[in-house]
């Protein structure tokens, strides 16, 4: 076996070859067929106590089950170990995956019959592909990646993987070995970016092959196992329509926004973790021309422009001589010397919130960015907070003057109690009055009540206000309808 891609072996005296397949999996396979009935052991508890026979009938199944399962990953551990001191790996880069899937196909079924273990069809296919994760992808979370109905993967330890779908946490069936199979997983990720993570340097950022974001803490820093977080890059692209279709805003909203962004007015996309900001990022996007130089910056690439002119940059963590860094604000400051139309952030949450907004004031209309808030008017207190983090001394009327003639509108993603994403709040930032920055909500998302089984039951509906950019908005050649500011009645 191991014909097409075997190591070349080294011959060294006084060492010893590797121990036989069999011989590795003694200790953990035990080497009998998995299908072998297993007796339940005798109790040792008095007659007069022993609990009855149908309770003893339910727990057996389990307990077999469970040790079946546990066999059956013991032997996919001992099956992995042999293929990497066997396999070349260098060599398998340049391989088809189908290539390495029948070899890997050969060596299941060759080391099985040294083994004496017997596995049904599912058990052989699910192991073959168990075995094509651990060497070409990452190991139980495999199927997760694959998986389009989730939206983010987290871990807590090696026996305990959540997944978020349609806004729902759930606890899967789906493990890793113990915390060093999880911990080379890690390493496997984190190395492929050039990063690392130890004790010395006990959490990492990192983007996957694909695009997702991955965050991840080890002991002893996670106290019960090692903490992992991926956000799952989506590879297709949700558009204003789609967004329109699943209810997250209306067409009249649409239509605004369209008008907004096209007449270059400065967005900001507000919300908290898991709103649905860089969709919604995303989507605003779609109304840029294609003739607009475009820079984005981002902690994590994500931003998914379609537009043909548009440069990306990913600010860079120090490397462990705690060098090389490379923050949010030194990419700003070096996008403005690059001739853009517009500027995107992917999230403003420090010191580069005073450059994003000079730059909004400064020849840069139609710029946007994110932030983390649950309203709007919260939305503008963090962005007062973040000026006075970043050090600058400024007078608290000066701070808001600078806001309100930087930004224009604030649009307020939230994630409601049902697990659905809305756009809960459209609104305007019009000037100041006194030491106020006056605002004037246009659209808002209106609860009216709870289903049975916990849905949000509620409607989008305009206040009642003008817009304050009508004039604007005409003057670009965006007639919008009088109706469409209209409330909603129903």
């Amino acid at each position: 076996m191991f014909s097409r891609y075997k190591k070349t072996p080294a011959t060294k005296v006084g060492t010893d070859a590797p121990a036989p397949l069999a011989q590795v999996s003694k200790k953990t396979a035990a080497l009998e067929p998995l299908d072998e009935k297993v007796a339940p052991p005798k109790s040792k508890m008095p007659a007069n106590v022993r609990p009855n026979k149908t309770t003893a009938a339910r727990v057996e199944p389990m307990d077999k089950e469970k040790r079946r399962k546990e066999r059956l990953g013991d032997i996919k551990v001992a099956l992995h170990k042999e293929l990497l001191d066997n396999l070349n790996l260098s060599a398998l880069e340049a391989a088809t995956d189908q290539d390495l899937k029948s070899e890997i196909q050969e060596i299941v079924s060759e080391a099985l019959g040294e083994m004496g273990v017997v596995l049904n069809r599912d058990e052989r296919t699910t192991l073959n592909q168990d075995l094509f994760d651990e060497v070409k992808g990452l190991g139980p979370l495999e199927t997760l990646l694959k998986d389009e109905t989730v939206n983010d993967i987290l871990v807590n330890g090696p026996q305990q993987i959540f997944v978020e779908r349609d806004g729902k946490l759930m606890l899967t069936d789906v493990t890793f070995k113990d915390e060093r199979h999880l911990l080379r997983i890690i390493d496997k990720i984190v190395s492929a970016v050039g990063r690392r993570v130890d004790e010395s340097n006990p959490y990492v950022d990192a983007r996957l092959g694909d695009g997702s974001r991955f965050n991840a803490m080890v002991p002893p820093i996670a106290v019960d196992g090692s903490l992992v977080s991926i956000r799952k890059f989506k590879k297709e692209k949700l558009a204003i329509d789609d967004l329109v279709r699943f209810g997250a805003f209306t067409e009249e909203m649409a239509l605004y926004l369209e008008a907004a962004v096209s007449t270059r007015l400065n967005v900001i996309v507000s919300g908290g973790t898991g709103s649905g900001k860089t969709t919604t990022l995303n989507a605003l996007s779609s109304f840029i021309d294609n003739d607009e130089r475009i820079l984005t910056i981002e902690d994590t690439a994500e931003l998914q422009l379609q537009q043909t002119h548009v440069g990306r940059m990913e600010s860079r963590p120090a490397n462990v001589e705690g060098k090389g860094a490379v923050s949010q604000r030194d990419c700003l400051k070096n996008a403005l010397r690059m001739r853009p139309d517009r500027i995107i952030v992917g999230e403003t949450r420090g010191e580069e919130v005073i450059d994003m907004l000079q730059a909004m004031n400064t020849g840069h209309d139609g710029s946007m960015t994110t932030i983390h808030a649950n309203s709007a008017r919260d939305g503008v207190s963090r962005l007062e907070n973040m000026i006075a983090m970043a050090g600058i001394e400024m007078p608290l009327k000066a701070v808001r003057s600078q806001i309100s003639s930087a930004v224009n509108l604030i649009v307020q993603a939230s994630r409601l109690q049902d697990g659905s994403r809305r756009m809960t709040s459209i609104t305007e930032i019009t000037g100041m009055e006194g030491d106020v920055i006056s605002m004037q909500e246009v659209f808002r998302f209106k609860r009216v009540g709870l289903t049975p089984d916990n849905k949000i039951i509620g409607h989008f509906t305009a206040t009642g206000v003008r817009s304050h950019f009508s004039e604007r908005f005409k003057m670009w050649g965006y007639n919008l309808p009088h109706e469409i500011f209209e409330p909603y009645q129903g």
